[in-house]
């Protein structure tokens, strides 16, 4: 998995308000009494590894914040964050974490195994619940609408471009393409320049050429699969998942304008942008800060704008459930913490100011700040981000004015599972001059429902 749909790191809040205390008497998630001294004790995950050090630091200075405020709690923090491999053997070990991490991918899941807490009740009264964005409490609801969890940080896919190769091509840097015409078009003048200058890259291994071809079918307003009556089955074999591919084809053995160099995935496309050799890319923005930091780029040089045709986006996220053994008390403990520190729009400043003091990036669109809000609420943190920002936040504006707009979509059931097939269709058109789209296709539908079916 690459790094841009991992964890994203949502730091929130430091606060100075006062919480009401829950009740002192607690449970462990295992039925045991609390050994906290009448208090409820909570583990949680999502404490970041001390290598990075600062995150790592707020993130305990936080903890204390929080049991200051709430008396009755005692916050137990442990490294890391979710591991699929060895979930279902800590919670049957009982060795899972009260408030434990999850991909947006694995709620569904977790759900419907009945592996993860109901905290509908618990979020009635949660501080500035109609705030979040309604799509993103559904990503953690079941069929009736019942809330196993809270989001805490979203990210959807834009357009990476080289305004300097923008420049240097005879095109515009502050218009970015707004169709796949429009991208082809610019490729081609980019690639134009020589000198090994690519116009548009894309990714084709380790599942990643999948994950980026259902970001492209997405924009186009296509899907990789659909659900009737509880089942799935492949949705992509239509003119829209033909039209990716072929616009990829035609970039690559019409125009030239691909490159040469295939079967590239992340790092390589990174380098390739840092090394001023690059023009666009699908991605998150938080490539930018990679490139950069990285790949030897220069902040200023690159812009993020929506993904071409807008008529989706590819969603990612994390958020945060709770132990279905856990009991009521943990269950509103946990919910209060999560809270606390991840959905807290009235001290998010405190953690702008303190990213700026440390002199690192603000104004990107991407965490620190979880983009879960709507409203006055996301409008007002947009405007503390831009007052602390020390990077070009024109650069970001047009994707920052449309998303809001574009509707998010999130990856398919069991998506690498289907990555891998897709990948494999995405290396033929992009390695194979005589690839038959058509053949690709209907091999990949195949093989993706048979991996819904279970055979």
């Amino acid at each position: 998995m690459s790094f841009t749909r991992r964890r994203t790191l949502a730091l929130a809040t430091a606060t100075v308000l006062s919480l009401v205390s829950l009740s002192a008497c607690g449970t462990s998630s295992d039925g045991s009494e609390s050994d906290s001294g009448g208090k409820v004790k909570l583990d949680v995950n999502g404490q970041p590894p001390k290598t990075q050090a600062f995150e790592r630091t707020l993130f305990d200075k936080h903890v204390k914040q929080f049991e200051k405020a709430n008396p009755d709690i005692d916050i137990v923090p442990h490294e890391g964050f979710m591991d699929p491999k060895t979930f279902n053997a800590k919670l049957a070990g009982g060795k899972l974490e009260d408030v434990f991490y999850v991909y947006f991918t694995d709620t569904r899941s977790l759900i419907e195994k009945k592996q993860a807490a109901d905290v509908t009740d618990a979020i009635k009264d949660m501080p500035h619940r109609d705030d979040i964005q309604d799509p993103l409490m559904k990503i953690f609801q079941d069929d009736e609408g019942r809330q196993y969890g809270l989001p805490t940080s979203n990210y959807s896919m834009g357009l990476v471009y080289n305004r300097a190769l923008f420049e240097k091509a005879g095109l515009d840097p502050d218009k970015a393409p707004k169709t796949w015409a429009d991208v082809r078009k610019a490729a081609k003048k980019i690639a134009a320049l020589g000198d090994n200058t690519v116009g548009y890259a894309d990714f084709s291994k380790n599942n990643q050429g999948g994950w980026h071809y259902t970001a492209e079918l997405y924009s186009r307003g296509g899907r990789i699969a659909t659900e009737s009556g509880g089942k799935w089955k492949a949705a992509f074999n239509t003119p829209e998942g033909k039209a990716t591919f072929q616009d990829l084809y035609d970039m690559r053995w019409k125009d030239d304008s691909m490159g040469s160099k295939q079967l590239l995935q992340v790092e390589d496309v990174q380098r390739m942008m840092g090394s001023g050799k690059l023009g666009m890319y699908v991605s998150a923005a938080d490539n930018i800060t990679v490139i950069a930091k990285q790949f030897g780029g220069k902040y200023e040089d690159y812009a993020l704008a929506p993904v071409p045709d807008a008529k989706g986006t590819l969603l990612g996220g994390e958020g945060y459930m709770i132990n279905p053994k856990a009991s009521p008390e943990k269950i509103k403990a946990g919910v209060k913490w999560i809270q606390w520190r991840y959905l807290n729009p009235e001290l998010i400043e405190k953690n702008v100011a303190d990213y700026a003091k440390a002199k690192l990036p603000v104004g990107i669109p991407m965490p620190m700040v979880p983009d879960v809000f709507e409203g006055s609420v996301r409008e007002q943190i947009e405007q503390v981000k831009k007052e602390n920002a020390n990077m070009p936040t024109g650069n970001y504006q047009a994707f920052m004015d449309s998303a809001p707009k574009v509707p998010g979509v999130i990856e398919p059931p069991k998506a690498q599972e289907v990555y891998a097939i897709l990948d494999s269709a995405m290396q033929s058109v992009l390695t194979k001059k005589d690839t038959d789209i058509d053949a690709l296709l209907d091999d990949a539908e195949k093989k993706v429902n048979a991996i819904y079916s279970g055979s």
